[in-house]
């Protein structure tokens, strides 16, 4: 369609002020946009200089997805892997605890075939590394999502937006709430290392034993609320508080069981709750090797 053209007929004086009107807009516009260009791109560059560097923490989230490859790979060509594929999920805190930060949430899609998935979140740059000098601005907070099965092809790492609510819906930060949790771990010798149970009784008292002479708690730590039972494996697994965080306790008669760690913090999500149940689905075996399974 073609628009018709219509002289314009008006004085000469009106012609040239609608023109240089027309001139001052686009001039007004051109200017504009270059201004907003300028913004644009200034904004670009300030959050480019004053984005928090996080290529150290996320050399700590490699370091995890790397250490769970070796959890996973079986002992025949492990090349000296610690577990070589058993393990719970007091493995999982301790290798993000080591790594400065806290287990957000850990769960298991049973209905998966062939094989169970795990999913596990964490939360890092809550702790600096202790070795060297760090300043605290170079390991920001940052989440990141881990998938995996049975295998060490399986393991899956992702970033993920980290969540800001409390897990006690009170006001403040989660990260505030978890450098807390850190603050509170109990302060016996090396709490969350590989210890055997075999030989202490499986009761709430025989588990007070436990801790105590394998000191995993110190006179100073307040132990309490604490509710058991035995899982499908004859294993005694308990939902317990320390430093009022909720623990976990897996109490196995096995000597087999002295690779695996009996007692961790309960994920983020769940330390309100603290209950056995769910210590009981922690406790499980999340890693199988061929290889020591015969």
């Amino acid at each position: 369609m073609t628009t018709p053209i219509t002289e314009d007929r008006r004085p000469d004086s009106d012609r040239n002020r609608r023109h240089g009107g027309g001139l001052r807009a686009l001039l007004f516009t051109a200017t504009a946009l270059t201004a907003v260009a300028a913004g644009v791109a200034g904004t670009l560059l300030y959050q480019r200089f004053t984005a928090p560097d996080t290529s150290a923490v996320d050399a700590q989230a490699a370091e995890i997805a790397e250490a769970l490859r070796g959890e996973l790979t079986t002992s025949r060509s492990s090349g000296g892997a610690t577990y070589g594929g058993q393990f719970t999920e007091g493995t999982l805190v301790d290798r993000v605890q080591a790594h400065g930060g806290v287990l957000l949430s850990a769960d298991t899609d049973r209905d998966r075939t062939p094989d169970k998935t795990h999913t596990a979140e964490v939360m890092l740059g809550l702790v600096p590394p202790s070795e060297g000098a760090a300043a605290a601005t170079a390991y920001p907070v940052r989440c990141y999502r881990y998938t995996f099965g049975v295998g060490a092809y399986s393991v899956k790492q992702s970033d993920m937006a980290c969540p800001t609510a409390r897990t006690d819906r009170r006001p403040g930060s989660l990260a505030a709430q978890m450098g807390v949790l850190l603050t509170r771990q109990p302060t016996g010798v090396h709490p969350y290392r590989p210890r055997a149970a075999e030989g202490y009784a499986h009761t709430p008292q025989g588990a007070a034993d436990f801790l105590k002479e394998e000191r995993l708690v110190a006179a100073g730590d307040e132990v309490s609320a604490a509710s058991g039972r035995t899982d499908d494996h004859g294993a005694y697994v308990l939902a317990l508080r320390i430093n009022d965080v909720c623990h976990y306790l897996r109490m196995a008669s096995s000597p087999a069981a002295s690779d695996l760690i009996p007692l961790w913090a309960a994920p983020a999500d769940e330390q309100e709750a603290c209950d056995v149940q769910q210590a009981v689905a922690a406790a499980e075996l999340h890693g199988t090797d061929p290889a020591k399974q015969g």
